[in-house]
Protein backbone atom coordinates (compact mmCIF):
# COMPACT_ATOMS: atom_id res chain seq x y z
CA UNK A 1 0.00 0.00 0.00
CA UNK A 2 1.13 3.59 -0.65
CA UNK A 3 2.37 5.71 2.34
CA UNK A 4 0.06 7.89 3.95
CA UNK A 5 1.29 11.23 3.25
CA UNK A 6 2.23 14.25 5.70
CA UNK A 7 1.94 17.95 4.11
CA UNK A 8 3.56 21.26 5.00
CA UNK A 9 3.12 24.32 3.69
CA UNK A 10 5.58 27.53 4.61
CA UNK A 11 6.77 30.54 2.06
CA UNK A 12 9.60 30.86 3.84
CA UNK A 13 11.72 28.14 2.31
CA UNK A 14 14.71 28.41 5.04
CA UNK A 15 10.98 27.53 7.45
CA UNK A 16 9.88 24.77 4.56
CA UNK A 17 12.85 22.83 4.43
CA UNK A 18 13.54 22.98 8.40
CA UNK A 19 9.99 21.35 8.70
CA UNK A 20 10.38 18.77 5.79
CA UNK A 21 13.65 18.01 7.36
CA UNK A 22 12.70 17.21 10.85
CA UNK A 23 9.38 15.06 9.36
CA UNK A 24 11.40 13.16 7.02
CA UNK A 25 14.03 12.37 9.62
CA UNK A 26 11.54 11.26 12.31
CA UNK A 27 8.49 9.80 9.91
CA UNK A 28 10.29 8.96 6.62
CA UNK A 29 9.80 4.82 6.50
CA UNK A 30 6.18 5.69 7.03
CA UNK A 31 5.06 8.89 5.98
CA UNK A 32 5.77 10.42 2.48
CA UNK A 33 6.69 14.19 3.12
CA UNK A 34 5.19 16.54 0.41
CA UNK A 35 6.69 20.34 0.84
CA UNK A 36 5.13 23.27 -0.97
CA UNK A 37 6.60 26.66 -0.97
CA UNK A 38 3.43 28.90 -1.67
CA UNK A 39 -0.28 28.08 -0.13
CA UNK A 40 -1.34 27.43 -4.19
CA UNK A 41 1.47 25.07 -4.71
CA UNK A 42 0.26 23.40 -1.74
CA UNK A 43 -3.77 23.29 -2.86
CA UNK A 44 -2.58 22.35 -5.82
CA UNK A 45 -1.00 19.34 -4.38
CA UNK A 46 -3.56 18.76 -2.27
CA UNK A 47 -6.01 18.30 -5.14
CA UNK A 48 -4.13 16.03 -7.18
CA UNK A 49 -3.36 13.57 -4.03
CA UNK A 50 -7.31 13.55 -3.56
CA UNK A 51 -7.92 12.55 -7.47
CA UNK A 52 -5.50 9.74 -7.20
CA UNK A 53 -6.70 8.29 -4.09
CA UNK A 54 -3.51 8.94 -1.81
CA UNK A 55 -4.49 9.58 1.86
CA UNK A 56 -3.34 12.75 3.97
CA UNK A 57 -2.54 11.74 7.47
CA UNK A 58 -1.59 15.74 8.22
CA UNK A 59 -1.01 19.43 7.32
CA UNK A 60 1.20 21.72 8.52
CA UNK A 61 0.16 25.03 7.62
CA UNK A 62 2.32 28.48 8.21
CA UNK A 63 -0.08 31.37 9.49
CA UNK A 64 1.28 34.33 7.17
CA UNK A 65 1.47 33.42 3.71
CA UNK A 66 0.27 35.93 0.93
CA UNK A 67 -1.96 34.33 -1.11
CA UNK A 68 -4.29 32.94 1.51
CA UNK A 69 -2.96 32.65 5.30
CA UNK A 70 -2.81 29.32 7.01
CA UNK A 71 -6.07 29.19 8.51
CA UNK A 72 -8.27 29.54 4.48
CA UNK A 73 -5.62 26.62 3.85
CA UNK A 74 -6.72 24.71 5.99
CA UNK A 75 -10.13 25.68 5.73
CA UNK A 76 -9.86 24.62 2.04
CA UNK A 77 -7.47 21.17 2.72
CA UNK A 78 -10.43 20.15 5.04
CA UNK A 79 -12.93 19.54 2.52
CA UNK A 80 -11.06 17.32 0.27
CA UNK A 81 -9.36 15.52 3.65
CA UNK A 82 -11.70 15.99 6.96
CA UNK A 83 -9.93 13.58 8.63
CA UNK A 84 -6.90 14.89 8.36
CA UNK A 85 -5.01 16.52 11.26
CA UNK A 86 -4.62 20.21 11.41
CA UNK A 87 -1.32 22.20 12.67
CA UNK A 88 -1.18 25.81 12.29
CA UNK A 89 2.75 26.59 12.45
CA UNK A 90 2.66 30.66 13.77
CA UNK A 91 5.34 33.12 15.49
CA UNK A 92 4.30 34.34 18.94
CA UNK A 93 2.67 37.42 17.36
CA UNK A 94 0.66 35.12 16.01
CA UNK A 95 -1.13 33.18 18.89
CA UNK A 96 -4.03 35.25 18.94
CA UNK A 97 -4.75 34.59 16.05
CA UNK A 98 -4.10 30.55 16.10
CA UNK A 99 -6.89 30.99 18.86
CA UNK A 100 -9.22 32.26 17.28
CA UNK A 101 -8.85 29.82 14.13
CA UNK A 102 -9.82 26.99 16.43
CA UNK A 103 -13.33 27.70 16.11
CA UNK A 104 -13.06 27.83 12.05
CA UNK A 105 -11.02 24.73 11.10
CA UNK A 106 -11.56 23.06 14.25
CA UNK A 107 -7.52 22.86 14.52
CA UNK A 108 -5.75 20.03 15.96
CA UNK A 109 -2.57 22.34 17.41
CA UNK A 110 -1.18 25.00 17.24
CA UNK A 111 2.60 25.29 16.87
CA UNK A 112 5.14 28.35 17.84
CA UNK A 113 8.04 28.73 15.60
CA UNK A 114 10.66 27.49 16.25
CA UNK A 115 10.61 24.28 17.53
CA UNK A 116 13.89 23.25 18.67
CA UNK A 117 14.78 20.65 20.00
CA UNK A 118 11.99 18.88 17.89
CA UNK A 119 12.45 15.76 20.13
CA UNK A 120 10.88 18.02 23.22
CA UNK A 121 8.51 20.21 20.69
CA UNK A 122 7.70 18.99 17.27
CA UNK A 123 7.32 14.88 18.10
CA UNK A 124 5.72 14.10 20.74
CA UNK A 125 2.87 16.56 19.09
CA UNK A 126 2.77 14.76 16.03
CA UNK A 127 3.05 11.30 17.51
CA UNK A 128 -0.48 11.90 19.44
CA UNK A 129 -1.65 13.50 15.84
CA UNK A 130 -0.58 10.41 13.68
CA UNK A 131 -1.33 8.32 16.59
CA UNK A 132 -5.19 9.81 16.58
CA UNK A 133 -5.58 9.62 13.21
CA UNK A 134 -4.26 5.76 12.68
CA UNK A 135 -6.90 4.97 14.97
CA UNK A 136 -9.77 7.28 13.52
CA UNK A 137 -12.47 5.26 11.51
CA UNK A 138 -12.00 7.36 8.01
CA UNK A 139 -14.51 7.77 6.04
CA UNK A 140 -14.36 9.79 2.13
CA UNK A 141 -16.07 13.30 2.66
CA UNK A 142 -17.64 12.65 -0.69
CA UNK A 143 -19.33 8.89 0.37
CA UNK A 144 -22.41 10.25 1.69
CA UNK A 145 -25.04 13.02 0.24
CA UNK A 146 -28.46 14.11 1.66
CA UNK A 147 -30.87 15.86 -0.34
CA UNK A 148 -33.69 17.25 1.56
CA UNK A 149 -35.73 20.13 2.31
CA UNK A 150 -34.35 23.87 4.19
CA UNK A 151 -37.64 23.59 6.75
CA UNK A 152 -38.05 19.74 6.89
CA UNK A 153 -37.56 17.99 10.51
CA UNK A 154 -36.35 14.88 9.72
CA UNK A 155 -33.39 16.51 7.34
CA UNK A 156 -32.02 18.55 10.10
CA UNK A 157 -32.59 15.25 12.39
CA UNK A 158 -30.49 13.41 9.90
CA UNK A 159 -27.94 16.21 9.66
CA UNK A 160 -27.66 16.42 13.57
CA UNK A 161 -27.13 12.54 14.09
CA UNK A 162 -24.34 12.62 11.07
CA UNK A 163 -22.44 15.44 12.44
CA UNK A 164 -22.72 14.61 15.95
CA UNK A 165 -21.39 11.38 15.49
CA UNK A 166 -18.35 12.41 13.15
CA UNK A 167 -19.93 11.09 9.88
CA UNK A 168 -18.90 13.35 6.83
CA UNK A 169 -21.65 14.28 4.57
CA UNK A 170 -22.90 16.33 1.53
CA UNK A 171 -25.90 18.38 2.18
CA UNK A 172 -27.96 19.51 -1.25
CA UNK A 173 -31.03 21.13 -0.93
CA UNK A 174 -33.84 19.02 -2.73
CA UNK A 175 -34.60 22.78 -5.31
CA UNK A 176 -31.24 23.23 -6.26
CA UNK A 177 -29.90 21.67 -9.75
CA UNK A 178 -27.75 18.76 -7.83
CA UNK A 179 -30.39 17.94 -5.47
CA UNK A 180 -33.20 17.63 -8.27
CA UNK A 181 -30.80 15.93 -10.40
CA UNK A 182 -30.34 13.00 -7.65
CA UNK A 183 -33.97 12.48 -6.85
CA UNK A 184 -34.77 12.14 -10.52
CA UNK A 185 -31.39 9.85 -10.88
CA UNK A 186 -32.85 7.81 -7.86
CA UNK A 187 -35.94 7.01 -9.18
CA UNK A 188 -38.34 4.41 -6.85
CA UNK A 189 -37.07 3.87 -3.80
CA UNK A 190 -36.40 0.96 -1.21
CA UNK A 191 -40.14 0.16 -1.34
CA UNK A 192 -40.62 0.67 -5.26
CA UNK A 193 -42.37 3.82 -4.71
CA UNK A 194 -41.13 7.29 -6.00
CA UNK A 195 -38.55 9.19 -4.46
CA UNK A 196 -40.49 12.82 -4.14
CA UNK A 197 -39.74 15.91 -1.79
CA UNK A 198 -42.63 14.20 0.68
CA UNK A 199 -40.52 11.22 1.36
CA UNK A 200 -37.47 13.18 1.81
CA UNK A 201 -34.62 13.39 2.95
CA UNK A 202 -33.09 11.00 0.66
CA UNK A 203 -29.57 9.90 1.73
CA UNK A 204 -27.02 8.40 -0.78
CA UNK A 205 -24.44 6.04 0.72
CA UNK A 206 -20.72 5.66 -1.32
CA UNK A 207 -21.98 2.35 -2.25
CA UNK A 208 -25.20 3.89 -4.21
CA UNK A 209 -27.32 2.66 -1.81
CA UNK A 210 -31.42 4.83 -1.38
CA UNK A 211 -32.36 5.42 1.79
CA UNK A 212 -35.59 7.65 1.85
CA UNK A 213 -36.19 9.15 5.69
CA UNK A 214 -34.96 6.73 7.29
CA UNK A 215 -35.07 5.93 11.03
CA UNK A 216 -31.95 6.42 12.96
CA UNK A 217 -30.82 2.75 13.53
CA UNK A 218 -30.81 2.17 9.59
CA UNK A 219 -28.97 5.20 9.01
CA UNK A 220 -26.65 4.51 11.73
CA UNK A 221 -25.95 0.91 10.59
CA UNK A 222 -25.76 2.30 6.95
CA UNK A 223 -23.14 4.72 7.51
CA UNK A 224 -21.22 1.83 9.66
CA UNK A 225 -21.52 2.97 13.67
CA UNK A 226 -21.61 -0.13 15.26
CA UNK A 227 -24.91 -0.84 16.45
CA UNK A 228 -25.43 -4.38 17.52
CA UNK A 229 -23.42 -6.10 20.80
CA UNK A 230 -21.11 -8.18 19.71
CA UNK A 231 -22.01 -10.90 22.88
CA UNK A 232 -24.39 -10.86 25.33
CA UNK A 233 -22.65 -10.81 28.58
CA UNK A 234 -20.17 -8.18 29.75
CA UNK A 235 -19.03 -7.03 33.18
CA UNK A 236 -19.88 -3.41 32.80
CA UNK A 237 -22.81 -1.96 30.71
CA UNK A 238 -22.47 1.83 31.02
CA UNK A 239 -26.21 3.67 29.46
CA UNK A 240 -25.71 6.84 28.08
CA UNK A 241 -22.50 8.40 25.85
CA UNK A 242 -22.47 11.46 27.45
CA UNK A 243 -18.76 12.85 29.65
CA UNK A 244 -20.09 10.24 32.18
CA UNK A 245 -20.67 7.27 30.35
CA UNK A 246 -17.74 8.30 28.17
CA UNK A 247 -15.54 8.42 31.55
CA UNK A 248 -16.97 5.44 32.46
CA UNK A 249 -16.35 3.56 29.35
CA UNK A 250 -12.61 4.40 29.30
CA UNK A 251 -11.80 3.66 33.03
CA UNK A 252 -14.34 0.43 32.82
CA UNK A 253 -12.00 -0.45 29.57
CA UNK A 254 -8.62 0.83 30.55
CA UNK A 255 -9.29 -1.10 33.77
CA UNK A 256 -9.57 -4.56 32.08
CA UNK A 257 -13.48 -4.89 32.39
CA UNK A 258 -15.51 -6.12 29.34
CA UNK A 259 -17.33 -2.77 28.93
CA UNK A 260 -20.21 -2.17 26.49
CA UNK A 261 -21.85 1.54 26.35
CA UNK A 262 -24.96 2.08 24.64
CA UNK A 263 -25.87 5.28 23.25
CA UNK A 264 -29.26 6.61 21.95
CA UNK A 265 -28.29 9.16 20.06
CA UNK A 266 -24.73 10.23 19.55
CA UNK A 267 -21.67 10.79 22.10
CA UNK A 268 -21.02 13.54 24.18
CA UNK A 269 -24.52 14.25 25.19
CA UNK A 270 -25.36 17.81 25.99
CA UNK A 271 -22.22 18.62 25.94
CA UNK A 272 -21.40 17.31 22.54
CA UNK A 273 -23.59 20.53 21.34
CA UNK A 274 -21.83 22.85 22.81
CA UNK A 275 -19.85 25.05 20.66
CA UNK A 276 -16.52 26.07 23.31
CA UNK A 277 -15.95 24.93 26.87
CA UNK A 278 -13.64 27.37 27.88
CA UNK A 279 -12.99 26.21 31.89
CA UNK A 280 -12.57 22.23 30.89
CA UNK A 281 -8.81 21.15 32.82
CA UNK A 282 -6.17 21.14 30.25
CA UNK A 283 -7.92 23.07 27.34
CA UNK A 284 -6.65 26.65 28.37
CA UNK A 285 -7.65 27.52 24.61
CA UNK A 286 -11.14 25.67 24.80
CA UNK A 287 -12.45 22.60 23.30
CA UNK A 288 -16.01 22.22 21.28
CA UNK A 289 -18.30 19.71 22.63
CA UNK A 290 -17.85 17.36 19.38
CA UNK A 291 -13.93 17.68 20.06
CA UNK A 292 -13.97 16.73 23.49
CA UNK A 293 -16.77 13.47 22.51
CA UNK A 294 -14.55 12.75 19.86
CA UNK A 295 -10.99 12.27 21.45
CA UNK A 296 -13.15 10.16 24.45
CA UNK A 297 -14.61 8.05 22.09
CA UNK A 298 -11.52 6.92 20.37
CA UNK A 299 -9.60 7.08 23.91
CA UNK A 300 -12.37 4.27 24.67
CA UNK A 301 -12.26 2.45 21.33
CA UNK A 302 -8.40 2.73 22.28
CA UNK A 303 -8.72 0.26 25.80
CA UNK A 304 -10.98 -2.12 24.03
CA UNK A 305 -14.55 -1.06 24.85
CA UNK A 306 -17.52 -1.40 22.48
CA UNK A 307 -19.44 1.39 21.86
CA UNK A 308 -23.39 0.95 20.43
CA UNK A 309 -25.12 3.72 18.94
CA UNK A 310 -28.57 4.07 18.12
CA UNK A 311 -30.09 1.93 20.47
CA UNK A 312 -32.68 2.69 22.89
CA UNK A 313 -32.81 1.05 26.36
CA UNK A 314 -36.37 0.62 27.86
CA UNK A 315 -35.68 -1.93 30.63
CA UNK A 316 -33.63 -3.12 33.40
CA UNK A 317 -34.39 -6.17 35.28
CA UNK A 318 -32.39 -8.07 38.30
CA UNK A 319 -31.74 -11.74 37.52
CA UNK A 320 -30.10 -13.32 39.99
CA UNK A 321 -26.24 -11.65 39.63
CA UNK A 322 -27.13 -10.46 36.49
CA UNK A 323 -28.32 -7.27 35.41
CA UNK A 324 -30.62 -6.95 31.91
CA UNK A 325 -30.91 -4.09 30.11
CA UNK A 326 -33.53 -4.51 27.51
CA UNK A 327 -33.74 -2.36 24.27
CA UNK A 328 -36.45 -1.11 21.94
CA UNK A 329 -36.41 -3.85 19.16
CA UNK A 330 -36.78 -6.39 21.58
CA UNK A 331 -33.37 -7.73 22.36
CA UNK A 332 -31.06 -7.61 25.55
CA UNK A 333 -27.72 -8.01 26.96
CA UNK A 334 -26.60 -8.30 30.50
CA UNK A 335 -23.28 -8.06 32.67
CA UNK A 336 -22.75 -8.04 36.18
CA UNK A 337 -22.68 -4.51 36.73
CA UNK A 338 -24.31 -1.20 34.88
CA UNK A 339 -23.61 2.37 35.24
CA UNK A 340 -26.44 4.50 34.95
CA UNK A 341 -25.14 7.79 32.52
CA UNK A 342 -28.14 8.77 30.88
CA UNK A 343 -28.11 12.32 31.34
CA UNK A 344 -30.87 15.31 30.99
CA UNK A 345 -32.55 16.54 27.91
CA UNK A 346 -33.57 20.03 27.60
CA UNK A 347 -36.80 21.12 28.73
CA UNK A 348 -39.31 21.79 26.28
CA UNK A 349 -40.98 25.45 26.01
CA UNK A 350 -44.84 25.35 26.49
CA UNK A 351 -45.46 28.53 24.49
CA UNK A 352 -48.44 27.89 22.06
CA UNK A 353 -47.56 27.24 18.58
CA UNK A 354 -43.50 26.07 19.38
CA UNK A 355 -44.34 22.57 19.18
CA UNK A 356 -45.39 22.79 15.75
CA UNK A 357 -41.80 24.40 14.44
CA UNK A 358 -39.04 22.18 16.23
CA UNK A 359 -36.61 21.44 13.82
CA UNK A 360 -38.16 24.08 11.43
CA UNK A 361 -37.07 27.22 13.19
CA UNK A 362 -37.22 26.38 16.93
CA UNK A 363 -33.81 23.95 18.22
CA UNK A 364 -33.56 22.48 21.17
CA UNK A 365 -29.44 22.83 22.62
CA UNK A 366 -26.62 24.30 19.73
CA UNK A 367 -27.94 22.72 16.24
CA UNK A 368 -24.30 23.41 15.29
CA UNK A 369 -25.12 22.42 12.03
CA UNK A 370 -27.74 25.38 11.53
CA UNK A 371 -25.65 27.97 12.30
CA UNK A 372 -23.93 29.03 8.71
CA UNK A 373 -27.28 29.39 8.15
CA UNK A 374 -27.91 31.75 10.23
CA UNK A 375 -25.64 34.05 8.80
CA UNK A 376 -27.02 37.70 8.81
CA UNK A 377 -29.72 37.25 10.00
CA UNK A 378 -31.67 37.68 13.91
CA UNK A 379 -31.46 34.64 16.00
CA UNK A 380 -33.12 34.46 20.00
CA UNK A 381 -31.92 32.15 22.54
CA UNK A 382 -33.45 31.02 25.33
CA UNK A 383 -31.66 29.81 28.52
CA UNK A 384 -29.23 31.88 31.40
CA UNK A 385 -26.77 28.76 32.09
CA UNK A 386 -23.47 28.16 30.39
CA UNK A 387 -25.03 26.09 27.72
CA UNK A 388 -26.94 29.25 26.65
CA UNK A 389 -23.77 31.45 26.81
CA UNK A 390 -21.93 29.77 25.03
CA UNK A 391 -24.73 29.01 21.88
CA UNK A 392 -24.53 32.74 21.85
CA UNK A 393 -21.55 32.94 21.90
CA UNK A 394 -20.77 31.05 19.09
CA UNK A 395 -23.95 32.00 17.14
CA UNK A 396 -22.81 35.72 17.18
CA UNK A 397 -20.04 35.06 14.43
CA UNK A 398 -22.95 34.39 12.29
CA UNK A 399 -25.87 36.56 12.91
CA UNK A 400 -26.11 39.61 13.02
CA UNK A 401 -27.96 40.33 16.11
CA UNK A 402 -28.20 37.44 19.22
CA UNK A 403 -31.13 38.23 21.35
CA UNK A 404 -30.44 36.41 24.87
CA UNK A 405 -33.78 36.07 26.52
CA UNK A 406 -33.04 35.54 30.21
CA UNK A 407 -36.49 35.08 32.45
CA UNK A 408 -35.09 35.99 35.54
CA UNK A 409 -33.27 39.37 36.39
CA UNK A 410 -29.71 38.55 35.50
CA UNK A 411 -27.10 36.36 34.40
CA UNK A 412 -24.97 36.36 37.77
CA UNK A 413 -26.42 33.04 39.30
CA UNK A 414 -26.71 30.63 36.61
CA UNK A 415 -23.81 31.60 34.01
CA UNK A 416 -19.90 31.23 34.40
CA UNK A 417 -18.19 35.00 35.21
CA UNK A 418 -16.21 34.43 32.42
CA UNK A 419 -18.87 33.79 29.87
CA UNK A 420 -20.86 36.99 31.51
CA UNK A 421 -17.41 39.02 30.40
CA UNK A 422 -17.22 37.59 27.05
CA UNK A 423 -20.78 38.06 26.11
CA UNK A 424 -20.43 41.82 27.70
CA UNK A 425 -17.83 42.43 24.70
CA UNK A 426 -19.83 41.32 22.17
CA UNK A 427 -21.56 44.18 20.31
CA UNK A 428 -23.88 42.15 18.67
CA UNK A 429 -25.29 40.17 21.40
CA UNK A 430 -28.75 41.54 23.57
CA UNK A 431 -29.37 40.24 26.92
CA UNK A 432 -33.25 41.08 27.36
CA UNK A 433 -33.85 40.09 31.58
CA UNK A 434 -37.34 39.27 32.62
CA UNK A 435 -38.29 38.27 29.31
CA UNK A 436 -40.06 35.50 28.32
CA UNK A 437 -41.33 33.63 24.53
CA UNK A 438 -44.84 33.20 24.90
CA UNK A 439 -45.95 32.39 21.29
CA UNK A 440 -44.73 31.38 18.33
CA UNK A 441 -46.25 31.58 14.28
CA UNK A 442 -45.77 30.73 10.97
CA UNK A 443 -45.93 28.76 7.60
CA UNK A 444 -43.90 26.02 6.68
CA UNK A 445 -41.41 27.21 9.24
CA UNK A 446 -41.01 29.71 12.50
CA UNK A 447 -41.33 33.11 11.48
CA UNK A 448 -42.59 35.07 14.35
CA UNK A 449 -42.18 34.92 18.33
CA UNK A 450 -44.10 36.54 21.02
CA UNK A 451 -41.89 38.08 24.03
CA UNK A 452 -43.29 39.34 27.15
CA UNK A 453 -41.07 41.78 29.00
CA UNK A 454 -41.45 44.56 31.72
CA UNK A 455 -43.20 46.32 28.89
CA UNK A 456 -45.70 44.09 27.77
CA UNK A 457 -45.61 41.52 25.12
CA UNK A 458 -44.31 42.48 21.91
CA UNK A 459 -44.06 40.74 18.41
CA UNK A 460 -40.98 40.10 16.32
CA UNK A 461 -39.81 38.88 13.39
CA UNK A 462 -37.26 35.82 13.38
CA UNK A 463 -36.63 31.89 11.96
CA UNK A 464 -34.36 30.94 14.16
CA UNK A 465 -34.98 30.10 18.20
CA UNK A 466 -32.33 28.60 19.96
CA UNK A 467 -33.49 26.95 23.44
CA UNK A 468 -31.41 25.82 26.17
CA UNK A 469 -33.85 25.62 29.71
CA UNK A 470 -33.81 22.90 32.44
CA UNK A 471 -32.83 20.36 32.66
CA UNK A 472 -35.28 16.48 32.54
CA UNK A 473 -33.32 13.63 33.45
CA UNK A 474 -34.26 10.32 30.70
CA UNK A 475 -35.19 8.10 33.21
CA UNK A 476 -39.00 7.28 32.85
CA UNK A 477 -37.37 3.90 31.55
CA UNK A 478 -36.52 2.08 34.74
CA UNK A 479 -39.89 1.92 36.27
CA UNK A 480 -40.29 0.81 39.53
CA UNK A 481 -36.66 -1.14 39.38
CA UNK A 482 -34.73 2.19 40.68
CA UNK A 483 -35.50 4.62 43.27
CA UNK A 484 -35.57 8.26 42.13
CA UNK A 485 -36.84 11.63 43.46
CA UNK A 486 -39.54 13.22 42.60
CA UNK A 487 -38.36 15.17 39.66
CA UNK A 488 -37.19 11.80 38.12
CA UNK A 489 -33.56 11.99 39.35
CA UNK A 490 -31.74 8.74 40.59
CA UNK A 491 -31.28 8.31 43.98
CA UNK A 492 -27.73 7.15 45.77
CA UNK A 493 -26.02 6.45 48.65
CA UNK A 494 -27.18 8.61 51.20
CA UNK A 495 -29.72 10.28 49.21
CA UNK A 496 -31.65 6.68 49.83
CA UNK A 497 -31.50 6.87 53.78
CA UNK A 498 -32.40 10.69 53.61
CA UNK A 499 -35.53 9.96 51.41
CA UNK A 500 -36.53 7.43 53.94
CA UNK A 501 -36.33 4.23 50.98
CA UNK A 502 -34.01 1.24 52.65
CA UNK A 503 -32.64 -0.25 49.46
CA UNK A 504 -34.27 -3.36 48.15
CA UNK A 505 -31.89 -6.61 48.30
CA UNK A 506 -29.68 -5.06 50.50
CA UNK A 507 -27.29 -7.60 52.30
CA UNK A 508 -27.58 -6.21 56.08
CA UNK A 509 -23.84 -5.86 56.42
CA UNK A 510 -23.23 -2.53 54.48
CA UNK A 511 -24.70 0.46 53.40
CA UNK A 512 -24.91 1.08 49.34
CA UNK A 513 -21.74 2.97 48.03
CA UNK A 514 -22.09 6.63 47.46
CA UNK A 515 -22.94 6.69 43.61
CA UNK A 516 -25.06 2.99 44.08
CA UNK A 517 -28.54 2.87 43.88
CA UNK A 518 -31.26 0.79 45.31
CA UNK A 519 -30.23 -2.30 43.03
CA UNK A 520 -26.73 -4.05 44.23
CA UNK A 521 -24.46 -3.63 41.17
CA UNK A 522 -26.21 -0.50 39.42
CA UNK A 523 -24.25 2.75 39.98
CA UNK A 524 -25.70 6.06 38.49
CA UNK A 525 -23.06 9.03 37.59
CA UNK A 526 -23.42 12.33 36.44
CA UNK A 527 -26.16 14.88 35.62
CA UNK A 528 -29.09 12.01 35.73
CA UNK A 529 -27.80 11.14 39.88
CA UNK A 530 -29.88 13.24 42.25
CA UNK A 531 -28.01 16.58 43.61
CA UNK A 532 -25.28 16.03 40.96
CA UNK A 533 -23.09 18.82 40.01
CA UNK A 534 -23.77 19.77 36.23
CA UNK A 535 -20.68 19.99 35.04
CA UNK A 536 -18.73 18.79 32.18
CA UNK A 537 -15.70 17.96 34.70
CA UNK A 538 -17.53 16.28 37.69
CA UNK A 539 -19.79 14.05 35.24
CA UNK A 540 -16.43 12.38 34.00
CA UNK A 541 -15.18 12.07 37.52
CA UNK A 542 -18.08 10.83 38.73
CA UNK A 543 -18.12 8.65 35.61
CA UNK A 544 -14.58 7.35 36.89
CA UNK A 545 -15.44 7.21 40.59
CA UNK A 546 -17.92 4.34 39.29
CA UNK A 547 -15.72 2.10 37.81
CA UNK A 548 -13.97 2.13 41.46
CA UNK A 549 -16.89 1.19 43.08
CA UNK A 550 -17.96 -1.47 40.47
CA UNK A 551 -14.90 -2.97 41.24
CA UNK A 552 -14.91 -3.05 44.56
CA UNK A 553 -18.50 -4.64 44.11
CA UNK A 554 -17.01 -7.29 41.85
CA UNK A 555 -14.68 -8.16 44.98
CA UNK A 556 -17.34 -8.77 47.07
CA UNK A 557 -19.88 -10.93 45.33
Amino acid sequence: MDKPVIVTVDDDPGVSRAVARDLRRRYGQSYRIVRADTATQGMDSVREMRLRGDDVAAILADYRMPQMNGVEFLEQAMDLYPYARRVLLTAYADTEAAIQAINVVDLDHYMLKPWDPPEEKFYPVLDSLLDAWQRAERRESDELRVVGARWSARSYEVRDFLSRNQVPYRWLLADSPEGAQLLAAAGEDEEGGEVSPARLPLVITGEGTKLTAPDTSTLAAAVGLSTAPATDFYDLIVIGGGPGGLGAAVYGASEGLRTVMVEQHASGGQAGQSSRIENYLGFPDGVSGAQLADRARRQALKFGAELLTARTVTSLEVKGQARVVGFADGGSIAAHTVILATGVSYRRLTAPGLDDFVGRGTYYGAAVTEAPECRDREVYIVGAANSAGQGAVYLSGYACKVHLIVRGDGLERSMSHYLIEQISQIGNIEVHTETEVVGAEGGDHLERLTLKGPEGERTVETEWLFVFIGAEPYTDWLGDTIERDRRGFVLTGPDLTAAGSRPRNWPLRREPYHLETNVPGVFAAGDVRADSIKRVASAVGEGAMAVALVHRYLEKT
